[in-house]
């Protein structure tokens, strides 16, 4: 394959690029013709990314958010920025502040010095300067410190992301694998608009044109609504899963995830993630995550871009198959003799 020479000289820096949405934005960005950089603290961990563009269209750059001059040179040149630093679980220096808030602020400030043209800063639905849950609150305290540095730039708050790598559906399915029962937290009345990482990356690529409104917000979510116990109950569904679903008073589910927290605290990280469920994730999991009215009136939505989002029922059984006791086939079947 010869080496890539592209259309034109468009630069675009993605912080964050070898996670899960990350990928599939590197990817929507190359089919769109730009010259990717990939800035993350571990270069030599995004080698993966290199087969989504043509030979020389993604590289990848060292920076990390807490030095300033790092994050400096990853922008450099680079007309456009996509920001989609974000943590799970605050892990030693790797914090809630540090990750969301501070690392926003250094992000705009270099973009603002570097010259760039447009900034998409990722969100999430809930993000408040004053939220319960300190992770939605420094995802709002991450708005402000974006716009700070560069007042021009868009944000982008998602729903719950889906797709093959992601951390809910996946979790939840590996959960319904070995528990007979399935907990409902706070009644699991909550409600979610799952949105397909797909689209997000497709929306992420459009907005790094700089055609959004300057300072615009937008929310983005799927096609359906549906609340926590829905979704529980279309995972079981789909995994082939009968499974007794049990409400969990708000109380004794805080004193579970303590527990919970403990447990992998203690355990130097050998407690798996996906088995740990947080205090602060609690709090996230009893506010409803679906896109305002606001929003949809103003078309700062999916549908206001172009896109035609698609549903978890389209591509959730796609991945979800694997954790059904025959994987891909529906029944057993034995070779005759």
């Amino acid at each position: 394959m010869s080496s890539f020479t592209p259309n034109s000289a468009r630069l675009v820096t993605v912080f964050g690029g070898s996670g899960f949405v990350g990928r599939h934005t590197v990817r929507a960005l190359a089919q769109a013709g730009w010259r990717v950089r990939v800035a993350c603290r571990r270069p030599d961990l995004a080698y993966h990314l290199q087969p989504l563009g043509r030979v020389g269209q993604v590289t990848a750059v060292q920076a990390n958010l807490r030095y300033p001059a790092s994050v400096l040179a990853a922008v450099k040149g680079a007309d456009a920025i996509v920001n989609l630093v974000g943590v799970r679980m605050p892990k030693g220096r790797q914090t809630f502040e540090t990750v969301h808030a501070f690392g926003a602020r250094t992000i705009g400030r270099a973009a603002k010095e570097a010259g760039a043209k447009a900034v998409v800063h990722v969100s999430a639905i809930g993000a408040e300067a004053q939220a319960v849950s300190a992770y939605a609150r420094s995802k709002g305290q991450g708005e402000a410190g974006i716009l700070e540095g560069f007042s021009n730039a868009t944000i982008v708050r998602p729903s719950l992301i889906f797709g093959p790598e992601d951390d809910f559906f996946n979790s939840f399915a590996a959960i319904a694998r070995i528990s007979p029962v399935i907990p409902l937290f706070g009644g699991g009345q909550s409600r979610f608009q799952p949105v397909y990482v797909g689209d997000v990356a497709r929306a992420l690529a459009g907005l790094c044109e700089g055609s959004a409104p300057n300072g615009a917000v937008y929310e983005l979510g799927g096609p359906e609504v549906k609340t926590f116990e829905e979704l529980m109950r279309y995972i079981c569904s789909v995994t082939g899963r009968k499974r007794l679903f049990a409400p969990v008073p708000l109380p004794v589910a805080n004193v579970q995830a303590f527990a919970l927290e403990l447990l992998h605290k203690l355990s130097l990280g050998i407690w798996p993630e996906w088995l740990t469920l947080t205090r602060d994730q609690l709090n996230l999991l009893q506010s409803d995550n679906i896109v305002s009215d606001n929003a949809v009136a103003e078309a700062r939505t999916l549908q206001g871009l172009g896109i035609n989002p698609e549903s978890i029922e389209t591509i959730v059984p796609t991945y979800l198959y694997r954790f059904r006791k025959t994987g891909q086939f529906e029944k057993p079947r034995s070779a005759s003799v």
